[in-house]
């Protein structure tokens, strides 16, 4: 084996060989710094993810390419996906900064957790084996697991952690035990294998069948589907709120992509099994998401199951079973990640040592104290709410639109309903914000970059929403050039 041969067969997955490389190598500079200098752990975290996206876009536009015997693709879907997780985790540091010093948790295992996580995930956006699928899962999952018991003090995020550890491993039994099925109906692994296995008609219906009923079931888990949802509103609550964040926003990207790896790319011969599973999924999750979170009063947990109904919209455009499907669900998951990224940098800015500002009554009046921020608010949950001319208006659009071209006129119509109820508590925040006296303490405050960054984000989603065409292209092109 010449050096270039073998030099040319590592390049597809130079992002995650360097960002393995510069997490461990964290782990060892972190051991010499003082409590007094983790900044430098900080920054040399942030100069890794920018590295590491440097290289991803870098590498982006080519032709497909696997590695490592088929068991790892690197195309243009996986490439705009891993630049939106390490932009994901480098906002979420960002934002959290100030967070974590005031509570003393702004530490070298946070820090190199975040990165492990960050390469858990593009290894599950690159998966292409059920084997590097589970890997690039369970990297990401141990590590949100240990980011949420950080907090050793709380013990609401010591309970938190130990629900989410326990359902994670019930969900990771559940995944393995279909993937174990789908083996055994196939007598493959690699995804592109088990895809013509499955063409081939000379495998087991039945086998099958049961396989992926429990390969969907682990799925819901880690996207947060109703009814496996029950672990979501206790971790977002009970987390710190820069995991909580973590936990909501980048992770999403990557369940994305691995219910497209596993369910599009492995499993297309069984669309119409897998369909007629999502749409149960998608419906409870619509209903029960949009409205519980009617009756929360704490803002983390009206978000957790907002969270919830959210993905039941991502599950439309997946369900349709067309590339433009999966194109609109994409855009929808980047652009819910784009928007959830700034709601809780906003949450992050407005609390204290004391004071989370986690109610809703801590937001009466807002307008009055900090205009701004209580605009940019305003925009994010007009977003989420699917409110024009934000970007959320056309993700939820689009999603609807390829349900709609799948023939799935009721679904559409629910969806519709469902987001009318959802609309009320989104908009009760800006009711909050714009027609109550101020009641609180809530005060936002925040470094210069921070401002600066959130109020990008913001505008990110009003501008997106105006502009959404060369996103929706990309989304549409990555997905048509990696099937």
């Amino acid at each position: 084996m010449s050096a270039a041969y073998t030099l040319s067969s590592f390049a597809p997955a130079l992002p995650e060989i360097a960002l393995a490389t510069l997490a461990c190598a964290l782990l060892v500079v972190d051991l010499f710094l003082a409590d007094d200098e983790k900044y430098v752990t900080y920054w040399l975290s942030l100069l890794a993810l920018a590295g590491v996206g440097v290289l991803t876009v870098w590498g982006a536009g080519h032709a497909p390419a696997l590695a490592f015997n088929g068991m790892f693709v690197s195309d243009l879907m996986s490439q705009v996906l891993k630049a939106a997780v390490l932009l994901s985790v480098a906002a979420t540091l960002l934002y959290g900064r100030e967070y974590l010093e005031a509570r003393g948790l702004l530490t070298g295992e946070f820090l190199s957790l975040s990165l492990f996580a960050a390469l858990g995930m593009m290894m599950m956006v690159s998966a292409h084996h059920f084997i590097t699928l589970y890997i690039g899962l369970e990297l990401q999952a141990l590590s949100l697991y240990a980011m949420v018991a950080l907090q050793r003090d709380s013990t609401r995020a010591t309970e938190a952690a130990m629900k989410y550890f326990i359902l994670g491993a019930l969900s990771s039994g559940l995944l393995l035990y279909g993937m174990s099925m789908v083996y055994g109906g196939t007598g493959a692994l690699e995804l592109t294998a088990i895809s013509k296995a499955i063409g081939s008609a000379q495998v087991s219906g039945t086998l099958l069948v049961f396989g992926l009923v429990f390969v969907v079931a682990g799925l819901a888990f880690k996207v947060g589907l109703v009814p496996f949802h029950m672990w979501i509103p206790d971790v977002y609550h009970g987390a710190s709120t820069p995991a909580t964040l973590f936990i909501a926003a980048a992770p999403k990207i990557a369940a994305f992509a691995f219910t497209i790896r596993v369910l599009v790319t492995g499993l297309q011969g069984m669309t119409a099994d897998w369909a007629q599973m999502l749409v149960i999924l998608a419906v409870g999750s619509l209903a029960l998401g949009n409205v519980v979170a009617i009756a929360q009063t704490n803002l983390k947990r009206m978000l957790a199951y907002s969270t919830i109904g959210q993905m039941g919209f991502m599950v439309l455009g997946i369900l349709s079973g067309t590339v433009v499907g999966y194109g609109a669900a994409m855009f929808y998951v980047i652009t819910y990640v784009l928007t959830t990224l700034g709601t809780f940098g906003i949450l992050m800015m407005a609390t204290r040592a004391g004071f989370e500002a986690e109610n809703l009554d801590d937001w009466k009046g807002l307008a009055k104290k900090s205009p701004w921020f209580a605009f940019l608010m305003m925009v994010l949950v007009f977003s989420l709410a699917g409110i024009p001319p934000t970007v959320g208006f056309f993700a939820k659009l689009s999603v609807l639109q390829s349900a709609l071209d799948a023939g799935y006129i009721w679904l559409v119509v629910f969806a519709v309903v469902m987001s009318v109820i959802g609309a009320f508590y989104y908009l009760r925040i800006v009711k909050l914000m714009y027609m109550d006296e101020p009641a609180g303490e809530l005060v936002l405050a925040g470094r210069s970059d921070t401002r600066l960054v959130l109020s990008a984000n913001a505008f990110a989603a009003l501008v997106l929403g105006i502009l959404p065409g060369p996103l929706m292209d990309l989304c549409a092109t990555a997905v048509k050039l990696s099937m």
